[in-house]
């Protein structure tokens, strides 16, 4: 069990991120799953911004958690590739996670904090770094000979990397009212396909 656990913090940390952040949006009246960021979430006049924000801090923790069982795993593969994919997760975990639970956005983005902007640029780097991933990690297996589950992390990447675009196009003022506006649902699957090839990895060393 213990020289899993960091496969299952990787897991939990996941699928907690879309989970927890879905539970808590109903006891946020107004809140739109669709239209708003997860980050959101935690804004100062939210009522749910308190475990919300703890939550984001333990997510993060699980993340670096998880780093060295990861190395440890792929490490004989391809040092290079292992330490940038474990680099880049922290970085996720430290910007996009637990700087979140201490640095609030605000309900709109039209009021600017110095909270804020330590969140969103944590958060830019962090996602922007985490969104190369699944190539990265595509890349891993195809060199440790996992041809299949490499083809699903190239997949992945290309989807994921679509998302990212309509979710930085979400707030342009040119697709207000339209699909493309819908930031909340971009952002999640974004990070639904962002976190699949670690998820498949991480199970595939738990069985």
């Amino acid at each position: 069990m213990m020289n899993k656990l960091g496969w299952y913090t990787l897991l939990i940390a996941m699928c907690g991120d879309l989970l927890f952040s879905l539970i808590l949006s109903f006891g946020y009246k107004g809140y739109s799953n669709l239209k708003m960021s997860i980050s959101a979430l935690g804004n100062p006049n939210s009522p749910v911004r308190v475990p919300f924000n703890i939550w984001m801090i333990i997510e993060g923790i699980l993340f670096l958690v998880s780093i060295p069982f990861f190395i440890k795993a792929y490490q004989p593969v391809s040092r290079g590739l292992t330490i940038t994919i474990a680099i880049f997760i922290g970085l996720f975990a430290v910007g996009a996670c637990i700087f979140t639970g201490f640095f609030s956005v605000n309900e709109t983005k039209d009021v600017v904090t110095t909270a804020s902007k330590i969140h969103g640029a944590g958060s830019t780097i962090g996602f922007m770094l985490f969104l190369f991933v699944p190539l990265l990690a595509g890349i891993l297996c195809f060199k440790d000979q996992d041809k299949v589950l490499g083809l699903i992390c190239i997949i992945c990447f290309i989807i994921s990397f679509i998302f990212f675009v309509l979710f930085v196009m979400s707030d342009k003022p040119a697709f207000a009212n339209t699909i493309i506006s819908y930031e909340g649902l971009w952002q999640r699957l974004n990070l639904l396909f962002m976190y699949a090839p670690l998820a498949i990895m991480a199970i595939k060393r738990i069985l």
